[in-house]
C-alpha cells in the first residue's frame, strides 16, 4: 500500500501559535498517511513555533476526523468539529498549551479520498 502525502494550507486561530507569516496565519501543513504503519490513523504534522526547528505531529484515528467533518467530535488530545459550510476545526491539546487549526473541508475531504484510495488498491504478489 502507498504512503498518501498532501500539504495543506491551515490558519492557526491561538494567537500562542500565531506564526509571524504577512498571509494572516496561513500556515503549511503535511497531511500523512500510512497504512502499513497503522491503517487506522492519520497524522497531521505542523511546523514547530518561532524558529525552533522541526515540526510538532499528532498521529489519531482517521475515523474521527471523517466523523468531525459533519458532527464534533474527538476527546482528549484531539478535537475536530465543522466551522460553517466550508472549514473544519482541529484542536490539539499538550501539556503545555493548545492549538487550534483550520483547514478548508474540501482539502480534508480530497486527503481522505485518498486514504481510502490507497487501502483499496491491490497487494502486488
Amino acid at each position: 500500500m502507498s504512503v498518501v502525502e498532501q500539504y495543506a494550507r491551515a490558519h492557526i486561530l491561538t494567537d500562542a501559535d500565531r506564526p509571524d507569516e504577512a498571509d494572516g496565519g496561513a500556515i503549511p501543513v503535511m497531511l500523512r498517511y500510512d497504512p502499513d504503519r497503522d491503517p487506522r490513523s492519520v497524522c497531521v504534522a505542523l511546523p514547530a513555533r518561532g524558529r525552533a526547528p522541526g515540526s510538532r505531529e499528532w498521529v489519531f484515528s482517521r475515523e474521527l476526523l471523517e466523523q468531525g467533518l459533519r458532527t464534533p467530535a474527538g476527546t482528549g488530545d484531539v478535537r475536530v468539529w465543522p466551522c460553517g459550510r466550508v472549514q473544519v476545526v482541529v484542536e490539539f491539546h499538550t501539556p503545555q498549551g493548545c492549538s487550534v487549526v483550520q483547514f478548508e473541508t474540501r482539502t480534508l475531504i480530497r486527503f481522505l479520498r485518498r486514504t481510502r484510495a490507497a487501502v483499496a488498491q491491490p497487494v502486488a504478489h
